[in-house]
């Protein structure tokens, strides 16, 4: 017996998941522009210069992962320090003397944070991973540190999840920032479905104030973010599949373009602001 397989009608198929991380989905909402330049030109364009800022940034979090993963006995001030100045990056600053300056504030920084943290209040995650799925997303990320805190009576089974992300740039905070964040409410919604348990609570930490900036979402709202990561998810992958059509991929310029890692390669943005030092960044 002979059997025929009938081909799906192509409006039939079921289409691919767009797969992303939460910075992915912030850039195509930021710019499509600046988001073909980043994931899907072929060969990459070359970067501007690396920034300072970026630098403190990333040496403040890997200090403060590295210090949770030591020893309880090992968790202190001077430690945490001492991990900040061993891992410092280098990148972007205008001289030597501006390097060991913002190094030493670094060090401070992390100091007085770390001096108010309980060594023995053992997150349940630090640079964790989490995912989320949906019928059209695909999305994973790793947040800073994951908190299991009591609720009620302080009973374990109480207990739900807390999303700490760590800031240590100069810009003022505010909780609307906590609030509006599409990458926080993600990370809720995939600590909840990664790990079983409620996660509502997202913090930034402002590292340079001392300031944390807390938002209790709702069941509601973090269903609107996850609708809204969606519809960015599909627009970015409907526009991938014609990357050469620019008009899918208009720019949106404004202040934000003279921070941009590609600047010089579009004209709106070079007229938008004027480019920025890799140290311009920094509080000085």
């Amino acid at each position: 017996m002979t059997y025929v397989v009938e081909p799906l009608p192509l409006d039939d198929l079921p289409r691919r998941l767009f797969v992303c991380t939460p910075t992915r989905l912030t850039t195509w909402l930021d710019c499509p522009r600046r988001y073909r330049m980043t994931y899907l030109d072929r060969p990459s364009p070359q970067r501007g210069p690396p920034w300072a800022h970026n630098s403190v940034g990333a040496s403040v979090h890997t200090a403060l992962a590295s210090w949770w993963r030591l020893r309880l006995r090992d968790r202190t001030v001077r430690r945490a320090g001492d991990l900040l100045e061993r891992g410092f990056l280098t990148d972007g600053f205008r001289d030597d003397a501006q390097l060991a300056l913002h190094r030493g504030r670094a060090r401070a920084m992390v100091a007085s944070y770390v001096a108010r943290l309980d060594p023995e209040d053992e997150p349940i995650g630090v640079e964790r991973t989490v995912s989320i799925r949906t019928e059209t997303l695909a999305a994973s990320g790793r947040v800073d540190r994951l908190d299991l805190r009591p609720t009620g009576d302080g009973a374990e089974h109480d207990a739900e999840l807390v999303v700490v992300d760590y800031k240590s740039g100069r810009r003022v905070l505010d909780v609307d920032d906590a609030r509006s964040s599409l990458p926080l409410a993600l990370y809720a919604l995939a600590a909840s479905r990664t790990l079983r348990r409620t996660c509502r609570r997202v913090e930034l930490h402002h590292l340079p104030t001392g300031r944390v900036l807390r938002w209790e979402h709702t069941d509601e709202s973090l269903a609107g973010e996850l609708r809204r990561a969606e519809h960015a998810g599909a627009e970015a992958r409907d526009a991938s599949e014609t990357p050469d059509d620019d008009a899918r991929f208009p720019p949106r310029p404004g202040a934000h373009c003279g921070w941009c890692d590609y600047q010089r390669l579009c004209p709106e943005g070079r007229s938008a602001a004027p480019s920025r030092r890799p140290w311009d960044g920094l509080d000085s």
